[in-house]
């Protein structure tokens, strides 16, 4: 068994099989705009991944005192907080506090809304299953 397993080492590499290893403040990470509704200041790095195809891990960064309006997004979210600290409120849920290190589980297009802390910027790392997205969330009427 040993001799097959490294057979199965040897063979070639491609860039989805190399390792990341990313901090928040590396210089190369690539910081772009959130969507239009975020608040003034919010940006997203792509850690891995295509953020149109599956599987994507992002840094999602907002100023202190930001509030992130009531949003949903398609695919489930696995997140760490990084820094900062976030008040994260899930629609018929009571609000979590977040501290750095804090792991939490949003669930596919359940709403919900949160607010950085004013003690510095609020960075998240999220892990999303499906593509990117975002969407505000405006109940029916």
């Amino acid at each position: 068994m040993f001799f097959m397993a490294n057979t199965l080492f040897a063979q070639e590499k491609t860039e989805s099989d190399l390792s990341v290893v990313k901090t928040v403040n590396d210089a190369d990470l690539n910081w772009g705009p959130c969507p239009p509704f975020m608040p003034a200041g919010c940006s997203i790095a792509v850690l891995n991944g295509d953020p149109a195809k599956n599987n994507v891990d992002v840094y999602f960064k907002v100023l202190a005192n930001s509030e992130i309006p009531e949003h949903y997004h398609t695919s489930a979210e696995r997140m760490i907080l990084v820094s900062g600290e976030l008040q994260v409120t899930y629609t018929g849920e009571k609000e979590q506090i977040l501290r750095p290190g804090t792991y939490a589980y949003g669930p596919a297009t359940k709403p919900h809304s949160a607010k950085c802390g004013g003690n510095g910027p609020c960075v998240l790392f999220i892990a999303f299953e499906e593509p990117l997205d975002a969407f505000p969330f405006v109940e029916k009427k």
